[in-house]
C-alpha cells in the first residue's frame, strides 16, 4: 500500500458469492466499529473497514467540517479521492470485486461523495443518516447503481430536506435510489439492520 493507505481491517469472504462491503464509520469510530453490522447485513461478505484519517478533537473522521453540518468541501473532495485510491489498491491486494459501501453518518457522507466523484469505485451504497456532501457536485454518471438511503424522522443532525435533496441528487445522476425515512433519530435501529440486509440480498440477486 502507498501513502494513500488507511489503517484498516480486512476480513475475507466466507461466501464467494456475497458482495464485498466497504464499511465506513461515523465520527469517533474506527475500523472495528461496523464489522458487526457488516456481518449482520451480509453474512459471508468480505469486509474492508478503513479508519478515517482526519482527527476532530481526537475523534477519527473521513473529512474535516467547519461546524455541525457544515463541511470543508475542498477536504471532502481530497479525502474522497484518497479513499477511492485506497479501495482500488485494496481490491488488487485482496482480490475483491467493486464493493458496496455501508456508511454511517460521516462515513455515509464520504460514501456519497465517492459515488459522485469516482462513480466506478463502488458497486452501490447503503447510506445511513447521510447528508449532501457537496454543494456543487460534479456531473456524475451512476448508470443504475443501487443506493439505499435510510434517514431518521427525528434526526437532530440531518434535516429531512437535506436527505431528500441527496436522494434527488443521486437519482438525477442515474442511481437507483431507495429512500426510506424511519421513525428514528440519528442512531441506528433494528429497522436499519433489517432493511439493509434485505436490500443487499436483493441487490446481490440482481447483480447475479
Amino acid at each position: 500500500m502507498t501513502e494513500t493507505a488507511f489503517i484498516h481491517r480486512f476480513e475475507p469472504a466466507d461466501d464467494a458469492g456475497s458482495p464485498p462491503l466497504l464499511l465506513l464509520h461515523g465520527t469517533g469510530g474506527d475500523e472495528n466499529d461496523l464489522l458487526g453490522l457488516g456481518k449482520m447485513i451480509s453474512p459471508g461478505s468480505a469486509l474492508l473497514s478503513p479508519r478515517g484519517r482526519v482527527l476532530e478533537h481526537g475523534m477519527p473522521r473521513f473529512f474535516r467540517r467547519l461546524a455541525e453540518g457544515v463541511f470543508d468541501e475542498e477536504d471532502v473532495r481530497r479525502r474522497a479521492n484518497e479513499l477511492g485510491d485506497f479501495v482500488a489498491e485494496a481490491r488488487q491486494r485482496y482480490g475483491l470485486a467493486a464493493p458496496i459501501a455501508v456508511g454511517f453518518s460521516n462515513g455515509a457522507n464520504i460514501a456519497a461523495a465517492l459515488l459522485l466523484l469516482q462513480p466506478d469505485v463502488l458497486a452501490g451504497a447503503v447510506l445511513l443518516r447521510a447528508m449532501v456532501p457537496l454543494s456543487d457536485p460534479p456531473k456524475a454518471a451512476l448508470g443504475g447503481k443501487p443506493v439505499l438511503l435510510l434517514s431518521g424522522q427525528a434526526d437532530p443532525i440531518v434535516p429531512a430536506s437535506n436527505s431528500a435533496r441527496l436522494a434527488a441528487l443521486l437519482s438525477d445522476a442515474g442511481a437507483r435510489v431507495d429512500h426510506k425515512v424511519l421513525p428514528a433519530g440519528h442512531q441506528l435501529s433494528q429497522a436499519d439492520v433489517t432493511l439493509s440486509r434485505d436490500w443487499i440480498s436483493k441487490a446481490d440477486a440482481k447483480a447475479a
